[in-house]
């Protein structure tokens, strides 16, 4: 790396396993980030478009995948995973004992879980960070608002609905771990007796923009005068990290009912702009990466 005065921002050197569709739109986010450089892109399949776009951008790329991340361990500070749920839990194994930094983009569900906005500082010392899933990241910090303006909540409910094609095969393999990651993720940060997630994949042409639908029984009165500020300060809160990030029906209630509906357009860096569902995951992922390179160890 190279030289830097003290005050200056570590330039962390990261890896990324997995060359489809969320790899890729990672990939694009580093090489657009003045803290990070992607030293390592590996996968399994060489002609992958992903791949092939990495080598256009001179950046070092290997169909090796984990052998090859471990080769090069002594130039990597920082691993992230988007593969699968089994291969991420595989890699982390293998790569635990030796003492790398591993950022999870698949819900894998296997430690601590972070949500930039709602607990980014107590999750930059783990080696291990799971990123939830797209729907967990767009809308359990709303539900968090909630939760805690209510006070507790009968039962929380997450539907998302992304665009067919910005959703891969490693992710329709993981619907099951995708709910049960999103549901912890739910637990871990609100007062919510029990909790659903629906994830809707729209085959509709044109794409369909990232949806989410949070909505919630609650016994008690609820301030929604306070809660539509506490919305407003998340979204200018997440919407620094992800820009497409934005409520488009702020919190409405109907008898005990209440609702709210965020959006996520993507800024078209790999996909069309509809598939906010990459952004909301990748921009949370440098997000973390870029708060420890910033920390100046």
């Amino acid at each position: 790396m190279h030289d830097r005065p003290d005050s200056s921002p570590k330039t962390l050197r990261a890896a990324i396993i997995g060359t489809g569709n969320i790899g890729t739109d990672l990939l694009l986010k580093l090489i657009a980030s003045p803290m990070l450089e992607c030293t390592l892109f590996a996968g399994r399949r060489a002609d992958s478009p992903g791949m092939s776009l990495a080598a256009q951008r001179g950046v070092t790329v290997s169909d090796r995948g984990l052998d090859a991340v471990i080769e090069a361990a002594a130039d990597v500070d920082v691993v992230f995973d988007a593969t699968s749920a089994t291969q991420a839990a595989h890699h982390w194994s293998v790569l635990k004992p030796l003492g790398m930094s591993f950022i999870d983009l698949t819900p894998a569900n296997m430690g601590s879980l972070c949500v930039p906005a709602l607990n980014l500082e107590e999750c930059l010392d783990e080696q291990y960070v799971g990123m939830v899933s797209c729907g967990g990241q767009a809308a359990v910090p709303i539900a968090h608002c909630i939760s805690r303006t209510a006070g507790g909540l009968d039962y929380l409910e997450i539907v998302s609905a992304s665009s067919s094609a910005s959703v891969g095969p490693a992710s329709r393999a993981n619907i099951d771990e995708y709910v049960g990651t999103t549901e912890r993720a739910t637990y871990k940060f609100c007062d919510v007796a029990q909790t659903k997630t629906v994830l809707i994949i729209n085959p509709a042409e044109p794409g369909i923009v990232m949806r989410n639908s949070i909505a919630v029984t609650a016994s008690t009165e609820v301030d929604m005068a306070a809660l539509r500020t506490s919305v407003a300060l998340m979204e200018s809160e997440i919407s620094a990290y992800v820009p497409g990030y934005r409520v488009v029906v702020p919190p409405v209630r109907t008898d005990d009912r209440i609702m709210v509906t965020v959006e996520v357009e993507g800024r078209g860096d790999w996909l069309p702009r509809h598939a906010g569902n990459l952004d909301i995951i990748t921009c949370a992922a440098v997000a973390v990466a870029e708060a420890r390179a910033n920390r100046n160890p």
